[in-house]
């Protein structure tokens, strides 16, 4: 085998798992209403096809205080666990294996009827917690035990019991959230007290025949986490109480590190989880072991089992882009996998906004039921224009449909804007998308033209079934008189054609793209956070928990390479509409590289000394601010100049992408729409 410790078997004694890959916990919504449990079913099918050793679902709460948000996903009853067996019956006919997470969130559930050790508020919810009495504790954890007992009662191979993140059982064991003097609080015996007694009684309540994983926080990163003495004092602990698997867990939602972003090296975390192994291995425990975040290759994953970090993977989103992962990588065919880029744009993003999650690269994902992939019944020919990620999706989806697709790309390389967006520091998996485009084009056979920029006349004169516009975006004209000077440049100068750029950087718009450009210009010349592990962890503060309570310190942010200002014509923070998930990245890695960002600027004109700005409707306190280059990244207007002739010409054409609407550069979006229009035609 070309993964021999990926691919190998794994023996819990009582079961074998087929392999190593554990798909880790990813809440899509689709487990927050019975209505979704059909669309569930078909999403965690196609996984288990897919080759995955062990799944586990989205958090399940397992009573109302629990709750992610109202109504959220719970199993508490009976008739609950019968709609479950939808999904372990689904999953159960392609051989697969499930285990249902059972999430209480404590101080973090977005609702009135929050609990926690502690009535301490937490910064990410407006709720204060009502603090738990004695009897309130026993309550959680028959909760917790129930919850098990009905997984089983549904089919469930398992349960993971989310012991990390920030969540209830973590809150009962730091300092940061458990204020008790109670046997709940005080010393580490009395807080760790309630995650053993949860392990404790679900193990007696489930039997010996059952997978049981707790989700145990290796890395809090705050400032008032556990030591490391503690969390191998735990995982001792849960082990001795009867857990059949640990997974890794790095981080609290409030910490202020990111730890699975694109920016994230890949496998960033493992050597925490190699850490706890060796403790475990010297007193003689032998518990498997899970480690977790930003793995999203078959070569990254085999190579943090080969150096012995672990004896699992959790891949997550990567089985989101590609559920087929294992099954391509068990046949050798690795290229052909679609990489999770770490963008969180469809995944956690959708979560968070209380959206259906999908995923950027596979907007299939979640949508299995929607988005249905069907051999065409009749050959026809497309014309495909523009190779960025619109029209990439919707010509390899039209030819593995078994279309004729012919795919016109006016510059002499695919991926449109993505080429630039792989230049960003942080951003280089957008590599892998490419990559993965490439392959599939080759594979369904789409007829590729580089270098030709097509004419209507001549798709008049081909006369192909139809047509797809999906021509892009150019660089919107802000008009700012004197803007012709020879300092002043497009961010496609500045990303695309290596154009050079002085000391002192006005960047005119603070958009995505504004931020990208102040952190490719204001990042030194061969600094990659994604290829050096050593520079992002001490950029960004993590430290050994062996050292240091929680893993965390001062951020040590390498010099900026040159200053960089970052304006917008909007008053208001900067930055405003960036990713939810991952917007405070952004803005906290600009901070440490001393980005100025000023809002609520007019732009009056552009002289060879720098801008002449004013301040908010009344244009006060004008004044010059004096740079060597200006970026102009003052948004995009579609490019569509062929969609009115082909029109006119009687042909069928079809707006995707940028060209259909460029408000803000989305790639989320325009795949989206290339994969859907491609499924329907």
């Amino acid at each position: 085998m070309s993964y021999p410790h990926l691919l190998a078997p794994l023996d819990l004694g009582f079961t074998r798992l087929a392999n190593r890959v554990l798909m880790g916990s990813m809440h899509t919504g689709l487990e927050d209403g019975r209505r979704h449990f059909t669309a569930l079913a078909a999403y965690f099918a196609e996984r288990a096809r897919g080759g995955v050793g062990l799944m586990v679902t989205g958090g399940f709460a397992p009573n109302i205080a629990g709750w992610t948000k109202p109504f959220a996903g719970t199993l508490a009853t009976t008739a609950a666990a019968r709609r479950h067996r939808e999904v372990t019956q689904a999953v159960h006919a392609e051989g697969g294996r499930i285990a249902l997470q059972i999430l209480h969130t404590g101080r973090y559930g977005y609702h009135p009827f929050i609990v926690a050790p502690s009535r301490i508020k937490s910064p990410i919810t407006p709720f204060t917690p009502f603090e738990l009495s004695a009897r309130g504790i026993e309550r959680q954890i028959r909760a917790f035990v129930r919850c098990a007992q009905l997984a089983r009662e549904a089919g469930y191979d398992g349960a993971e019991i989310m012991g990390s993140e920030g969540y209830l059982i973590n809150q009962f064991l730091v300092t940061h959230t458990n204020r008790r003097t109670d046997e709940w609080g005080g010393s580490y015996e009395n807080r760790m007290r309630f995650a053993i007694e949860v392990v404790r009684r679900t193990r007696a309540a489930v039997g010996p025949d059952f997978i049981l994983i707790y989700r145990l926080s290796m890395l809090d990163l705050i400032p008032d986490g556990s030591s490391w003495p503690e969390a191998v004092q735990l995982a001792k602990a849960v082990t001795a109480a009867g857990a059949t698997i640990i997974n890794t867990g790095i981080g609290w939602h409030e910490a202020r590190v990111p730890t699975i972003a694109t920016s994230v090296p890949r496998a960033a975390f493992a050597w925490v989880t190699q850490k706890m192994r060796r403790e475990l291995r010297a007193a003689g425990l032998t518990i498997p072991l899970v480690t977790s975040n930003r793995i999203n290759t078959p070569e990254v994953a085999e190579q943090v089992l080969a150096d012995g970090c672990a004896d699992l993977v959790s891949l997550a989103r990567p089985l989101l882009a590609d559920a087929e992962f294992v099954n391509k990588a068990r046949a050798g065919r690795a290229q052909d996998i679609n990489t999770c880029i770490a963008c969180n744009q469809a995944c956690l993003d959708h979560a968070f906004k209380n959206e259906l999650a999908t995923c950027l690269v596979n907007p299939r994902a979640a949508r299995e039921t929607q988005i249905v992939i069907r051999a065409t019944p009749q050959r026809r020919r497309y014309a495909v224009v523009g190779a960025g990620p619109a029209g990439l999706a919707a010509a390899t989806t039209l030819a593995e449909r078994g279309h004729a697709v012919t795919l016109y790309e006016a510059s002499p390389q695919i991926g449109g804007q993505f080429n630039m967006a792989k230049r960003i520091p942080g951003k280089e998996e957008f590599h892998e998308t490419l990559r993965y485009f490439g392959r599939r084009i080759e594979a369904t056979g789409v007829e590729l033209k580089l270098g030709t920029r097509v004419s209507a006349e001549q798709l008049i004169e081909v006369r192909p079934d139809a047509v797809i516009v999906a021509t892009g975006v150019r660089p919107r004209d802000p008009k700012i008189p004197g803007q012709d000077a020879p300092q002043v440049l497009s961010y496609v100068d500045v990303l695309l054609h290596g154009k050079p750029v002085g000391e002192r950087v006005l960047i005119v718009g603070a958009g995505g793209i504004g931020f990208d450009v102040a952190e490719f210009l204001a990042t030194p010349a061969g600094h990659s956070p994604t290829l050096s592990l050593p520079e992002w962890l001490a950029e960004w503060g993590v430290a050994d928990p062996a050292q240091v309570r929680g893993g965390v310190v001062r951020p040590q942010p390498a010099a900026a390479a040159r200053r960089v200002t970052l304006l917008q014509r909007k008053s208001g923070k900067l930055g405003r509409n960036l990713g939810k998930t991952t917007g405070w990245i952004h803005r906290a890695a600009l901070a440490m590289k001393e980005v100025e960002m000023v809002g609520g600027v007019n732009y009056e004109r552009i002289t060879p000394q720098g801008l002449w700005v004013t301040y908010g409707e009344a244009r006060r306190d004008g004044q010059l601010i004096e740079c060597d280059t200006i970026v102009l990244c003052a948004g995009q207007e579609p490019l569509r100049e062929l969609h009115a002739p082909l029109q006119a010409a009687g042909l069928a054409v079809h707006l995707i992408g940028g060209a259909h609407e460029a408000a803000e550069l989305d790639a989320k979006r325009a795949i989206d729409q290339g994969v859907r229009l491609a499924a329907t035609l």
